[in-house]
């Protein structure tokens, strides 16, 4: 009976036992099976979590090379600032290439022209562990200057150590230069302000003396009357008293009538005889400069169509400049005024002096507002007088001349004739 058991267990005719046998095996498979199911789920997060840092990477690698910023790494293990990556805003900002930015001191790419006090104090902000924020005049890799706005923030490991800086350069060069455009015309407006009261002042001074010169004249007058038949010699010298005081108020007259708030009244003028009174009003001035004045002036000019005190104002500005360019110069003391005719339709008016001529930097800046080379000069007369020349329908240029001193020169248009007027 028992070798009979046995050969039936090793022959698998047990039914009992073979399904145990079934049993287990079954259940080995399906924990394996779970096993294997479960490796696969754990495989595939992995790799959707691999290729979602992926994803993330190429998104930030995109968003960094695309914005308008430049942006910078540097390590910071090593004392020499070494730039490790830039992105192509970087390169376009600084004029530089990836060969030459990589593994190069950051700080070298400022330039010889840099701000050297603010680059070490960049570099100590860094040092202490504190990030930086600031904005700075650059150079290009030509020269070129532009401002940025700099902020550099720290990245440290899991330890705390700082392992690199990160550097983003935004180009502020447009708004700088509106800045200092807004800055430069609230100046302006304060200097035409000032400009403005000085005008004031003059003309009210003008007014106040005018009152002691007429009182003057009256008690020379007086006295020349009762030294009529008395003192020849006195009554001469009264006479001259009374001439120079007349002298005096009519330069006061004229010079009130310039700085007179009017409406330009146009009217038909003789340039030669305008000029001629224009003179007369700064004559001592140009005695006592030991200058002398030539004028060649075409005498069958016709007459011009313009504001009397405008244009006085005109040639009073260029006889002054023109004077203290000659001062400049020890043996310069003529100057010439010269008219002619251009053409049938208009005529032109030359200063010419023999000072010390327009430095070559200057020229396209002259008739600029607030453009002056003269450390007490206002910067205005040239250019004022450019706007009424202009205003008047003519042109006003400068030249140097070939030998010594410059030329400045306007052109008018003669008066239109009325049809039917009788010549």
């Amino acid at each position: 009976m028992k070798k009979k058991s046995i050969t039936n267990v090793k022959q698998g005719k047990d039914p009992r036992l073979r399904e145990s046998v079934y049993n287990n095996l079954e259940e080995q498979i399906r924990q394996q099976t779970d096993e294997l199911k479960i490796q696969k789920g754990q495989l595939k997060r992995g790799a959707n979590r691999e290729k979602s840092a992926e994803e993330q990477i190429n998104i930030r690698t995109k968003a960094m090379d695309s914005t308008l910023d430049g942006i910078f790494i540097i390590d910071a293990k090593h004392p020499d600032f070494p730039v490790i990556y830039a992105n192509p805003a970087f390169y376009r900002l600084t004029g530089y290439s990836k060969s030459d930015v990589i593994g190069r001191n950051y700080f070298l790419l400022y330039g010889a022209d840099v701000n050297v006090r603010l680059v070490e104090e960049i570099q100590q902000t860094l040092r202490k562990g504190k990030s930086f924020h600031g904005e700075m005049l650059n150079f290009k890799k030509n020269g070129e200057k532009f401002w940025s706005l700099l902020r550099m923030a720290l990245v440290r490991d899991v330890n705390g150590e700082i392992t690199h800086y990160i550097g983003i350069k935004t180009d502020t060069t447009l708004m700088k230069q509106r800045d200092l455009e807004i800055e430069e015309q609230r100046e302006e407006l304060l200097h035409v302000t000032r400009v403005g009261k000085l005008a004031e002042f003059v003309s009210s001074l003008a007014h106040e003396i005018s009152q002691p010169l007429t009182a003057i004249l009256s008690y020379a007058q007086a006295a020349q009357r009762m030294l009529a038949d008395r003192e020849p010699q006195l009554k001469e010298v009264l006479q001259y008293i009374i001439s120079d005081d007349i002298r005096a108020v009519e330069v006061i007259r004229r010079l009130r009538a310039l700085l007179k708030k009017s409406k330009p009244v146009f009217e038909p003028i003789n340039i030669n005889a305008l000029i001629h009174d224009t003179v007369s009003l700064i004559m001592t001035h140009i005695t006592v400069r030991n200058k002398i004045i030539q004028f060649d002036l075409d005498e069958e000019l016709p007459f011009i169509q313009g504001d009397r005190i405008q244009l006085q104002q005109v040639i009073l500005n260029l006889i002054s400049n023109s004077l203290e360019a000659m001062d400049e110069k020890s043996n310069s003391r003529e100057l010439l005024i010269r008219t002619l005719s251009k053409d049938p339709n208009t005529i032109m008016v030359e200063v010419k002096d023999s000072g010390c001529g327009i430095p070559a930097e200057s020229m396209s800046k002259l008739f600029v507002h607030f453009f002056t080379s003269k450390q007490d000069g206002l910067g205005m007369g040239l250019s004022i007088s450019r706007s009424i020349v202009e205003a008047h329908g003519g042109h006003l240029e400068a030249k140097n001349n070939p030998d010594c001193g410059a030329t400045f020169y306007f052109t008018l248009p003669v008066q239109k004739r009325i049809p039917n007027e009788q010549s």
